[in-house]
């Protein structure tokens, strides 16, 4: 007998649901997903490593800025070219992608994901694009944990929960940060945090951190160790320090926006390649330390050195002028958000976590820095608002203030400036929300209605399939059909007691009931003189498929009081609704929510 793959992993099926509980599988689930992050991530990170030691070798130490110009484009021209001929599919933001999954597709991501993130992300960020790997990390891992879940045949709550360790995975994967990776999971996306559903994320956190430390050691990405503590006598400086980076928040995610919108209205993504690709490798020319994801900005500024952070420029410039290193500092943080759209527009694939702690570190330094030389003899830790200057752009930007601080703790290896973590992340968090109702991650999913979020009902509603509610089965009417017409061909032939009216070309004119014939259809004298044109009303409301949500289709059944609303698509007459079939489907995905 000829042992095939369904046929031992029927075997192993069989065998779990008799000796293992499903809580436990899943423990076990979340610990092999964690693993399997982890390694991605680590495969991220070497193969990004291996592309920049190219610049390193003998050939290519003369011709360094040229260089800064030319691989960008090289790289993008790559990720290109894979894209169009071996994937042939998109490749959306990893985070962004991920919460979309969640929330329409019941968690369900396409294998591909797993190996597309993990061959294109590592040539845009190699050859110079100005992203991160955060994003392709976590959608790596989230394709592990999505497939997990649908090879041992898991429901959908815990396929959800599943890419949420995943999540927390390559983040804890990446930073060697464990905790802040469980709150990042919850906060980004949205989890429960019930005891059932903690337990796998720290065990999936868990196990990611210490694939990380097998394979890479000790060796960590910010290495930063606390040296100047807390001063009270600070305290108005970060509450400046929260200011400024709320405002540069707000900044951060309106060029995104902005730019991606402009490269939206290009339909040919050749055009958008050499766009793009001409401005970053222009950018990176004149700005090198915008090259990559710029994790040597961070480090350099941490320890100390600005010099080496800003490294080499095509200008002659006066570096011992501390004025000038501060316009440097600030320059790159301007540009840092430019260049890492820029990258996205141009088909780059990457993300957004890294350029943002960048550009808060920037900000940080060159913050201080003012602070110290304006000559009014303060002296504020330079390393301290570098770090915590992070913190307020992740706080803003990715609107992830808890994840901000206790990322910043763990990397600083304690809580010595947790009072200041906190003051400048509310500031700019709060800061950002007034402008910006929802993160880079979630802005246009929320637009859609399409955002989950912890408010369960919302959810519900958000994960209800429209097309399972919609029914077609209604005899149309034109309006020019006589009653008599109407009795025989429609109401004679239908159980139903309304009937849509519409013209020509589909659209709906409106609706007749039952009721409204009922006290003329035994009046044959009517039968040919009136017709439905005469006959048909509006109807209470109309449901727009392409732009109506759930929620807003749950709240025209409730300002209009109406039993059945009819649906257009496309500005066509589609179907009806009815609230009961509405309320049923309601009612049978809120069970499995709360299974």
């Amino acid at each position: 007998m000829r042992i095939t793959y369904k046929s031992l992993l029927r075997k192993f099926l069989i065998w779990k649901y008799k000796h293992i509980s499903e809580r436990q599988f899943v423990y076990l689930l979340s610990i092999l997903v964690g693993f399997l992050a982890g390694l991605g991530t680590v495969l991220l990170k070497n193969l990004t490593h291996y592309i920049k030691l190219l610049f390193e070798l003998d050939l290519f130490n003369n011709y360094q800025n040229s260089l800064y110009f030319i691989f960008p484009i090289i790289g993008l021209l790559l990720v290109f070219i894979i894209k169009k001929i071996w994937l042939k599919k998109h490749i959306g933001h990893g985070i962004s992608s991920t919460l979309y999954a969640i929330s329409k597709l019941n968690g369900i991501i396409p294998r591909y994901n797993i190996f597309a993130a993990l061959i294109t992300a590592p040539l845009t960020v190699g050859f110079g694009g100005s992203v991160g790997l955060q994003g392709p990390a976590v959608s790596v891992g989230s394709a592990l944990g999505s497939n997990a879940a649908r090879l041992f045949h898991m429901n959908t709550k815990t396929r959800m929960l599943l890419i949420g360790c995943a999540a927390a995975a390559a983040m804890s994967s990446m930073f060697k940060a464990p905790i802040a990776a469980i709150i990042f999971a919850v906060e980004i996306f949205s989890l429960d945090i019930a005891f059932a559903s903690l337990v796998p994320l720290l065990l999936a956190s868990v196990s990611a951190v210490i694939t990380s430390y097998f394979f890479l050691g000790t060796d960590v990405l910010l290495r930063f160790e606390l040296v100047d503590k807390f001063e009270i006598n600070d305290i108005l400086f970060y509450i400046i320090l929260g200011i400024v980076t709320g405002l540069a928040s707000v900044y951060f995610s309106k060029v995104f926006f902005a730019i991606t919108n402009f490269f939206k209205q290009f339909e040919s993504r050749l055009i958008r390649l050499l766009i793009g690709a001409l401005a970053i490798g222009t950018m990176l020319y004149f700005i090198p330390p915008l090259y990559g994801e710029g994790y040597g900005i961070m480090n350099n500024l941490l320890k100390g050195d600005h010099l080496e952070a800003i490294g080499v420029t095509p200008f002659k410039l006066d570096l011992t002028n501390i004025w000038i290193v501060i316009g440097l500092l600030l320059g790159i943080a301007i540009f840092k958000a430019i260049a890492m759209t820029t990258t996205f527009g141009a088909g780059g694939v990457g993300g957004v976590f890294i350029p943002t702690l960048v550009m808060g570190s920037a900000l940080g330094n060159a913050f201080a820095k003012i602070i110290n030389n304006i000559g009014l003899d303060f002296n504020v830790s330079e390393s301290n608002f570098t770090l915590i200057g992070m913190t307020g752009l992740m706080a803003g930007v990715l609107h992830a203030p808890l994840t901000a601080i206790f990322l910043i703790a763990e990397i600083t290896g304690g809580y010595e400036l947790f009072v200041p973590l906190m003051i400048v992340s509310a500031i700019s968090f709060t800061i950002t929300k007034y402008y910006i109702s929802h993160s880079i991650y979630t802005l246009k999913l929320a637009e859609r209605g399409e955002l989950m979020t912890h408010d369960k009902d919302q959810n519900v509603l958000m994960v209800l399939d429209i097309n399972k509610v919609i029914e077609r089965n209604f005899i149309v009417l034109k309006p020019d059909m006589k009653l008599r017409a109407i009795l025989k061909n429609a109401v004679a032939k239908s159980s139903r007691n309304h009937f849509p009216v519409v013209n020509d070309n589909h659209e709906f004119l409106g609706v007749i009931r039952l009721d409204d014939i009922r006290h003329i259809m035994f009046d044959t004298e009517l039968y040919d003189t009136v017709d439905a044109a005469s006959l048909m009303h509006a109807d209470a409301g109309i449901i727009d498929y392409d732009h109506d949500s759930m929620h807003i289709i749950m709240e025209k059944f409730k300002s209009s009081g109406a039993w059945n609303l009819p649906v257009i698509k496309g500005g066509k007459y589609y179907g009806y609704i009815s609230k009961s079939k509405l309320l049923t489907a309601y009612r049978q995905q809120l069970i499995n929510f709360t299974k």
